[in-house]
């Protein structure tokens, strides 16, 4: 920043002291212009102002200054950032998931209570101090319930010879280690995971976990992660889960006859909950670019994985790596719709199509001299036609404030056919 005593302004020097001001202005105004309605740090700003405010104070009625001053102000509301209104429709999505994970929450209560019911009679009353396999019988516990409310995974998970556990308690008051390498852990502890993908952002990840199972057997191991192990070893009873409850949210039920062995309580009535939520159903086949990356989107905020999977390449959805890479980017789209901005706009004006194979007649010259006949001869030694399409999208926050500078994802089409999704891992 630079003051009147090192930018000094009389009447001889007014001209070169406007070229110079305009000069530092003309990089705010650049820099602005590239920022595109993100805010950041104007490197010009501070020269470029403090020169203008200078000039103003001395000649103010000077035409050219009065140029200057206004040009600097449209600057200084650019460098602010680009705003938009946020309406209801743009985060109805959020009021949505809070309605079913209420639902979802008294429904999960209300079956942890009816389920710690059924084993009631069958559960230790007492937790603390856990079972001595070394001085107790086994079999007045063995087939016997109980219930672990700090089960912290994944923690206190570790490797043991006789499997994998998590270990829960500590060596005063005796351990109990819970069994997570079959599928009565697996199962539930899926099906939570889908609960959070499919219903419940809000959860995120879970560290905590209150599990009801079953006292199956007794082992002895050394209850640390990694290979070197310096503590000594414990003799404590192993604990197959048949429930894992997350208050607040869910609970996740084993259920061998299922395919994924596992289900949370009331998975089969989600569909058809969210199933009145949806703007978005189906992708036309007929669809372009921006519409798509517009259903894209909603897929995503209203939680529709089906119909997000279907805006995307199928060359990119084939095998389980890449179905575990939609997950992962769903679980990241999920986040960010939650924890960053609330609604992404299309810029029409700025999609732009390319083709990148096959043969083209995008100026339709060739039309005027070759016939039909001629071009279809020729697009067939060309191959396949494959086009590319970029579409800008802008981020807002639920201020309205634009988050980061616009964002172009890429669509691909072959042969005239429907547009896919190319590069769906990036934010919006």
């Amino acid at each position: 920043m630079v003051d009147s005593t090192t930018f000094t302004v009389n009447s001889t020097n007014l001209t070169m002291r406007i070229q110079q001001a305009e000069m530092y202005l003309k990089e705010f105004e650049n820099e602005v212009k590239r920022a595109q309605g993100a805010t950041g740090i104007f490197r010009s700003r501070e020269d470029a102002l403090s020169r203008i405010k200078i000039l103003n104070e001395f000649a103010p009625d000077d035409p050219r200054v009065k140029d200057l001053f206004q040009r600097a102000r449209n600057c200084v509301i650019g460098s602010t950032g680009n705003f938009t209104e946020i309406t209801g429709a743009m985060t109805q999505y959020l009021v949505n998931e809070e309605n079913i994970r209420k639902l979802y929450c008294e429904k999960s209560e209300n079956g942890w209570k009816e389920l710690t019911a059924q084993y009631a009679d069958k559960t230790l009353e007492k937790i603390y101090p856990a079972p001595d396999p070394m001085n107790d019988s086994m079999d007045e516990v063995t087939g016997k319930y109980v219930i672990l409310d700090e089960v912290r995974y994944p923690m206190n998970q570790f490797m043991g010879v006789t499997g994998e556990f998590i270990s829960v308690g500590k060596r005063s008051t005796g351990m109990y280690f819970v069994k997570i390498n079959s599928r009565k852990w697996l199962g539930p502890y899926e099906a939570v995971k889908r609960y959070r993908r499919l219903v419940d952002s809000t959860m995120m990840e879970v560290d905590t976990w209150t599990v009801l199972g079953e006292i199956a057997d007794v082992t002895m191991e050394i209850p640390e992660a990694g290979q070197k192990k310096v503590g000594g070893p414990v003799y404590a009873v192993v604990v197959e889960p048949i429930a894992l409850y997350v208050p607040g949210h869910v609970l996740g039920l084993y259920d061998p006859e299922r395919e994924n062995s596992g289900r949370f309580l009331g998975e089969e009535e989600v569909a058809g909950i969210k199933e009145s939520w949806y703007t978005e159903k189906s992708v036309p086949e007929d669809v372009t670019p921006e519409h798509l990356v517009e259903i894209f989107r909603q897929a995503i905020k209203e939680k529709n994985y089906d119909l997000y999977t279907d805006c995307i390449q199928p060359e990119r959805r084939q095998n389980p790596t890449q179905e575990s890479l939609l997950l992962y980017h769903w679980d990241l789209h999920q986040e960010r719709f939650h924890g960053e901005y609330v609604h992404a706009e299309v810029v029409p004006d700025a999609t732009k199509i390319t083709v990148v194979k096959g043969y083209n007649d995008e100026k339709g010259l060739d039309s005027y001299f070759l016939s039909s006949e001629d071009q279809q001869k020729i697009a067939e030694r060309y191959g396949d036609k494959v086009e590319y399409a970029s579409v800008q999208t802008i981020a807002f926050d639920k201020n309205g404030k634009q988050l980061g500078s616009p964002v172009r994802r890429n669509l691909i089409r072959t042969n005239g056919g429907r547009w896919y999704v190319r590069d769906y891992e990036i934010r919006f």
